[in-house]
């Protein structure tokens, strides 16, 4: 299989596919965020190579790489969105519950119409998809290295999340959220240790339950 097959055979269904994906499950602080992007995909394949090997993994792309893809993707997309859950939503539904509701608004948000999600990984979206419509899903292992459009959601939502993590670090600079946006790097634990919990940390994520259970700090602040 190549890069693009599964996308292909969709299209030759008469389907019109979805590409989903998140960025943040892993992370100690700060909302999960996902993004869903619809391509034309006569406007993708027409991109030289270059360009194309560029739509790819957003782990892979640094920064600067990720900057000028963007647009890049948007000059193909026919449509994309932008869904995020909270951290108090990923603290009562639990990160993957909180994922999946981040899911369900992005594709909420498109206006073009789709009939076939390909979900990044092995777990389908909970039925259903959008309220009231009955939409097929396929999941896809490393599917932001397989799909084209499951990587450009992973890129679109790598890019929001991580400019939503500078801006909190702009307000809170004693956390260094600029720097790890949210993962649990030496810099941010030590920080926590030094500057305690703050809103945006998940307390029942390791190692924030530590540190709140050592200074007595409930759930709640």
């Amino acid at each position: 299989m190549e890069r693009g097959d599964l996308e292909r055979a969709a299209l030759a269904r008469g389907l019109s596919p979805v590409g989903i994906d998140e960025v943040g499950r892993g992370c100690i602080a700060g909302p999960v965020v996902t993004a869903a992007a619809v391509l034309d995909y006569a406007k993708l394949f027409a991109l030289p190579d270059k360009s194309l090997q560029l739509i790819r993994d957003s782990k892979k792309l640094s920064p600067r790489q990720r900057g000028l893809v963007v647009p890049l993707i948007e000059s193909v997309a026919s449509d994309w969105a932008i869904g995020s859950a909270s951290v108090k939503e990923i603290e009562q539904l639990g990160i993957v519950g909180a994922t999946f509701v981040a899911m369900r608004r992005a594709l909420a948000e498109l206006k073009v119409a789709f009939d076939l999600v390909l979900v990044d990984g092995n777990q389908a979206i909970p039925e259903p998809v959008i309220v009231g419509k009955k939409i097929p899903q396929q999941t896809v292992v490393k599917g932001d290295h397989w799909c084209f459009a499951i990587a450009a959601a992973s890129i679109l939502a790598k890019e929001n999340r991580d400019k939503f993590m500078h801006q909190l670090g702009d307000r809170l600079p004693a956390y260094g959220f600029g720097n790890h946006v949210g993962y649990g790097t030496r810099e941010h634990i030590e920080n926590l240790n030094i500057h305690g919990v703050t809103e945006w940390h998940r307390r029942g994520f390791e190692p924030v339950k530590s540190i709140c259970a050592s200074k007595h700090v409930g759930l709640s602040g």
